[in-house]
């Protein structure tokens, strides 16, 4: 060990003693709420709010919001009242595998490896590769793991990630979050947001991705339409959802406009997000009250997938071959349902020649009874299960990754959202610039994740079929169809185990 690792170990001394256990089992105290808008803001007619670049991770004049909440800062416990780590990271060489390979979120993670390599107290060296897009990672790192040559750290779905784990090539993160030396504190646990934690967690609560930023499917919403139909507000429970999509359509099909009839409501594209994105509005989850199966007989997804149906059946919702981008921005659509890493792409479209200059917004998702969601779609690393240096090490470049002063940079680099509260206070002149992403922030806080399971990737392509079915069939089929779908996912877990 090196002159200069002594001094750092010798310099550590006592830990707090109060430390959260919860990042694997028991629930972690929720963050501040995000402050809520004042006003909806929208981008304007005349002139668009900038859109940041960002990645699209889904195949899919504004009033100033008022600024979130500085987050208290956690209080990181002084160097020499820390433990001594059980185990030595220093001078450890990790490699991280990613997808961020061009634009601004490469250059923002390279600048952070980058900073962290020159900066770290140990000496730690990261690597950061770009594997191409998540399903060539994928590919790239089942190999590794047959060849015995996996990275330490990688980036990836949450259920490629469980699939993994369920073969112990990734490990619980749950020791580290906790380690007494170089683990969070309570208080910096608690900053996480509930939502992009469970993303990251196995049914029996081991935490085995974790969120280094996340993205929202929302709802864009043309605002600007909307008040030219008689709606001043996006719609807050199904009645108003209808009424307003409805509208939209008879106003396509009464003008003299032929090539629009039989648009103007919400283009539905029947895919598990989408449909995960309504039910979590209802309070729902589609998972079954024991919290190891799915149930898609549950009341909250029968209100959802009755309400889809009932919007296709009565003309107000339609299908488009494509992203709708194009529909959204020539007034055949009211609603469409994106990412918000899409919000580049919305904005592109409104400066086609055929576009409508209209001020639009983004909203979440209403719930039957007013409740209101969106499906949040999290960026997580996992690391790999190598030996106990090059574990320690991989968790402090991680800890490193997701701080607040770190995860601000990346935030405003890529365009996505944070995963922790105390993250907000850093990223408001960022917010500033970018007034319809700075609204996305108040629905952190109601977000919800998608089970975190290796079933899942069989499942929720079962889920978009049968939503297909369902909206192409009769009202009469929804409680089988769903039975089906409940049998379907049985085995789908039973494979998987």
């Amino acid at each position: 060990m090196s002159t200069k690792s002594i001094k750092i170990l010798l310099a550590l001394a006592v830990v707090t003693a109060m430390m959260l256990s919860a990042c694997g089992g028991a629930a972690t105290p929720a963050p501040a709420e995000p402050a809520a808008a004042t006003a909806t803001p929208i981008v304007e007619a005349a002139a668009p709010t900038d859109a940041p670049v960002a990645e699209a991770t889904e195949a899919p004049a504004a009033e100033e919001p008022t600024a979130a909440p500085a987050a208290e800062e956690p209080t990181e416990a002084p160097a020499e009242e820390a433990m001594t780590p059980e185990v030595d990271p220093t001078g450890q060489n990790i490699t991280f595998w990613h997808v961020w390979g061009t634009g601004g979120p490469s250059e923002a993670m390279q600048a952070i490896v980058d900073d962290f390599n020159a900066n770290n107290d140990w000496g730690i060296t990261v690597t950061a590769l770009d594997q191409g897009q998540y399903n060539d990672l994928e590919d790239a790192l089942n190999a590794a793991i047959q060849s015995g040559d996996v990275p330490d750290l990688v980036t990836g779905y949450t259920n490629a990630m469980a699939n993994w784990y369920a073969v112990d090539s990734i490990v619980d993160l749950t020791p580290y979050v906790n380690d007494p030396a170089l683990g969070l504190t309570a208080d910096e646990q608690s900053t996480f947001f509930q939502g992009s934690l469970d993303g990251g967690k196995a049914a029996d609560g081991s935490l085995f991705a974790f969120p280094i930023s996340q993205s929202e499917n929302v709802l864009f919403y043309n605002s600007g339409w909307a008040k030219e139909l008689g709606f001043e507000n996006a719609p807050t429970n199904y009645e108003e959802f209808k009424a307003q999509a409805c509208a939209a359509a008879e106003a396509n099909a009464s003008d003299d406009n032929p090539d629009n009839d039989g648009t103007g409501g919400l283009v539905l594209f029947a895919g598990a997000s989408n449909l995960a994105s309504f039910v979590f509005a209802n309070g729902g989850n589609m998972l079954n009250a024991a919290g190891d199966g799915y149930d898609f007989t549950d009341q909250t997804v029968v209100d959802a997938v009755t309400f889809l149906k009932d919007l296709w059946d009565s003309g107000c919702a339609f299908a488009t071959e494509s992203y709708p981008n194009p529909e959204f921005a020539t007034r055949k659509a009211l609603f469409t349902m994106s990412s918000t890493a899409g919000l580049p792409y919305q904005i592109a479209a409104f400066d086609a020649e055929d576009a409508i200059k209209d001020d639009w917004t983004i909203a979440p998702f209403p719930g039957k009874d007013g409740g209101q969601s969106v499906d949040l779609f999290g960026q997580y690393v996992a690391m790999a299960n190598t030996n106990p240096e090059r574990m320690m090490a991989t968790w402090v470049f991680m800890k490193y990754l997701t701080s607040p002063e770190v995860q601000a940079k990346w935030i405003e680099g890529s365009a996505y959202y944070p995963t922790r509260s105390d993250t907000l206070p850093l990223i408001e002149a960022y917010g500033a610039d970018n007034q319809i992403w700075s609204y996305g922030l108040s629905f952190l806080d109601s977000g919800k994740a998608e089970p975190a399971w290796a079933s899942w990737t069989t499942v929720r392509r079962d889920v978009g079929d049968t939503l297909n079915a369902i909206i192409q069939g009769t009202p009469d089929d929804i409680p089988s169809m769903l039975e089906d779908l409940n049998a379907k996912a049985v085995e789908a877990i039973q494979e998987t185990m």
